[in-house]
């Protein structure tokens, strides 16, 4: 798998970083309302001639790490007490109190239910990372050779996207949140019609949500509002 080690290039103007404030960052109420001035657009259909590829499967390391490092344990601690026993030595307490607690104890006992949905779950859970692929953050690209696959992550992904938002004349800041099927484009326009820079917005995030290469293109939504004038 190859991923990506940075963004070349540079755009023609800088992006502004914003906190999301809900309605607007002065006090003055927003020029639009978000509902009014967002929409939401279907994937941009992808070119023929590649082919796509699955999600890119983790290797689990820490979840792996842990099973082996409790099996290792508990194997050694077993095979020390077998040992033990074998050199005419007493069995350790632990043992005795396990053996007449399962022998004693009912199957309805509270004990005993919580320990069944213990490893119940934790059964559970482990199939589930055994039949997911995981690494949601790694988009899977086209593949145009057999031989090579390629995956995108996802902050790279949105850090593109907001560049070329930035591009527009009109937009003053752009904040991206690209998610498996869709990225949530938020833009702030300082002069220019809501309705016009939506438009060229469009266009502009189609096309690059095309370059970007990845098997299941995200769709599209956008608002675009403007910041109300704070008073006096």
């Amino acid at each position: 798998m190859s991923e990506p080690e940075g963004l070349e290039g540079s755009t023609p103007r800088t992006p502004v970083m914003e906190k999301d404030t809900g309605a607007g960052d002065g006090p003055g109420p927003p020029g639009q309302s978000a509902s009014a001035a967002a929409y939401d657009a279907p994937p941009p259909a992808l070119e023929d001639g590649a082919g796509g590829s699955g999600r890119f499967w983790s290797v689990r390391r820490v979840p792996a790490g842990l099973v082996a490092l409790l099996l290792l344990a508990g194997a050694a601690l077993l095979l020390y007490d077998v040992v033990a026993v074998r050199l005419d030595r007493p069995v350790m307490g632990w043992r005795r109190a396990l053996a007449r607690q399962l022998a004693e104890r009912p199957l309805d006992d509270v004990w005993v239910l919580v320990g069944a949905g213990v490893a119940a779950g934790l059964g559970l859970w482990l199939v589930v990372l055994a039949v997911t692929p995981g690494l949601r953050g790694v988009l899977p690209m086209l593949r145009p050779h057999t031989d090579v696959r390629a995956g995108l992550h996802r902050d790279a992904a949105a850090l593109v996207l907001r560049d070329r938002a930035m591009e527009v004349t009109g937009v003053q800041s752009v904040r991206v949140r690209m998610r498996r099927s869709r990225a949530d484009v938020r833009a702030v326009s300082h002069f220019r019609a809501l309705d016009d820079v939506r438009h060229d917005l469009d266009d502009v995030l189609a096309e690059a949500v095309r370059e970007l290469g990845v098997t299941r293109p995200p769709a599209l939504s956008v608002h675009v509002r403007r910041l109300g004038r704070k008073k006096g």
